[in-house]
């Protein structure tokens, strides 16, 4: 069939592209912003991009309009929608569907669906298992928020009729389906890697977000399995509502716990060792993602030590602790890394993680941040921010769009603490903070203004001269 992607350069509706596109569908598509890297992989696939939300589109006439959540029937301040081309297929009474609903549809029947939730680590427990999976020779197909560098690609269909690996966000469909993402995924294997309260923009408590995760749980047959975090209460909340599958827990109090440092332990099955990883990733949020996929594997007859041999090989997700680049000054190396982190959690254990990493005395830690997700920019966690930035030497915030000052949010911080209202104000502060020795940490969910390579190029500037 022909179908058209409104909102086609978000990494979960690309890559749901390349996998149509895979299949032998007729693929174009349109977004704000069609620009590299996602417009060129695209455009090299053979899909067709248009800039913009058009009505003129309508004349491509394809079998069916796919629609990401991106999309809504805002209006711009003269009254005029925001989204024309969502105007006129709802006028002409034209066929459109969610990204989710025509992926699940179309190309998840008749799989063994592996789903992967959580508040954190979903891209990165995500690509292990699709790699565990990969390396048990079962051919998986996959389609991660994320490029995991073992594969270099965000998606593909694997196998036919074969495993499916996917990443399970529980964010809202479309703007007319505001069921989580995950629920039309059906799967076999479901993994609640860890919960807590995050979307502020369109749940109002825990408890929402609890139900949500619940109705995953519903969805997954009496044979399946419910790989879940024993050390979350929240989750513990999930399954007090009723779960109808074999619960596998990971974590103290689990079936799969470990033992050891975060580089190098031990896993065991009810106590009893039966694997050994050895890696180079760092935190112990990273070990617990990796219990996760080892149960996860686990239900398709992937023995955890085989599990565990794939995961010494595991390269990790582009954009988590990446190393952009390093700059040779005198006194010692600056080092810059990009991460996605954007939660206070995930903030805190990306900063800790890289405590972890260079030691007490392997140099200061500049966290470089910008508050860029919904949920952020409300500001209803502003007050976490402090405490996730403990471990940091000095922070520096991008405040450009809040809905609240991070001067007051943040001013337990001291003189350690620098906020800019632009990109090149930010650049000013940190290039005049920076040392010979020191490690910048970039974290955004977004481009983040391209600030790592304009650091590196600024670095370079001042430290080859």
């Amino acid at each position: 069939m022909h179908i058209h992607i409104l909102g086609i350069c978000g990494t979960f509706m690309g890559g749901l592209a390349a996998l149509a596109r895979s299949a032998g569908h007729r693929v174009t598509g349109c977004d704000a912003g069609v620009y590299p890297p996602m417009s060129d992989q695209l455009r090299a696939l053979g899909i067709e991009l248009i800039e913009g939300f058009g009505a003129d589109q309508m004349a491509l006439k394809p079998d069916v309009f796919v629609v990401g959540n991106v999309v809504s029937r805002a209006r711009l301040p003269d009254g005029t929608p925001k989204f024309p081309l969502m105007e006129a297929i709802l006028d002409a009474g034209a066929a459109y569907t969610s990204g989710p609903q025509w992926l699940a549809e179309q190309l998840l029947q008749g799989r063994h669906v592996l789903a992967v939730a959580g508040t954190h680590g979903k891209t990165t427990t995500t690509s292990m298992l699709a790699w565990i999976l990969d390396c048990a020779r079962l051919n998986p197909g996959f389609l991660v928020g994320g490029v995991p560098l073992n594969f270099g690609i965000s998606a593909r269909l694997g196998a036919p009729g074969g495993c499916f690996v996917i990443e399970a966000d529980e964010y809202d469909t479309a703007f007319f389906d505001k069921r989580s993402k995950f629920v039309h995924y059906r799967p076999r294997t479901a993994v609640l890697n860890n919960l807590e309260f995050d979307h502020a923009d369109i749940f109002d408590d825990l408890a929402a977000i609890e139900r949500q995760f619940h109705h995953l749980v519903r969805t997954v047959p009496g044979r399946g399995r419910v790989v879940v975090n024993a050390e979350e209460s929240s989750l513990a909340r999930v399954l007090a509502q009723g779960c109808w599958s074999e619960t596998v827990g990971f974590g103290a109090g689990g079936r799969f716990t470990a033992e050891g440092t975060a580089e190098q332990f031990s896993v065991l099955d009810q106590g009893r060792p039966v694997a050994q990883v050895h890696w180079s990733l760092s935190g112990l949020h990273n070990r617990m993602n990796a219990l996760a996929a080892i149960a996860a594997a686990e239900h398709l007859g992937v023995a955890p030590a085989v599990a565990a041999e794939a995961l010494q090989r595991f390269e990790n997700v582009r954009r988590r602790m990446e190393l952009r680049g390093e700059v040779a000054a005198a006194g010692g190396t600056v080092r810059v890394y990009d991460d996605f982190a954007h939660h206070p959690t995930a903030i805190r254990t990306t900063v800790d993680g890289l405590r972890a990493q260079i030691g007490p005395a392997g140099g200061r830690i500049l966290a470089i941040f910008e508050p860029r997700s919904n949920t952020m920019k409300l500001g209803s966690m502003s007050a976490k921010l402090p405490w996730s930035l403990e471990s940091a030497d000095l922070a520096f915030c991008h405040a450009a769009g809040l809905g609240w000052n991070p001067r007051e949010a943040l001013a337990a911080m001291g003189e350690r603490l620098q906020v800019a209202d632009s990109i090149d104000q930010l650049l000013v502060q940190v290039l005049a903070a920076v040392q010979p020795g020191d490690h910048l940490l970039c974290m955004s969910n977004g481009g983040f203004g391209g600030v790592h390579t304009r650091l590196l190029d600024a670095l370079k500037a001042r430290f080859t001269q």
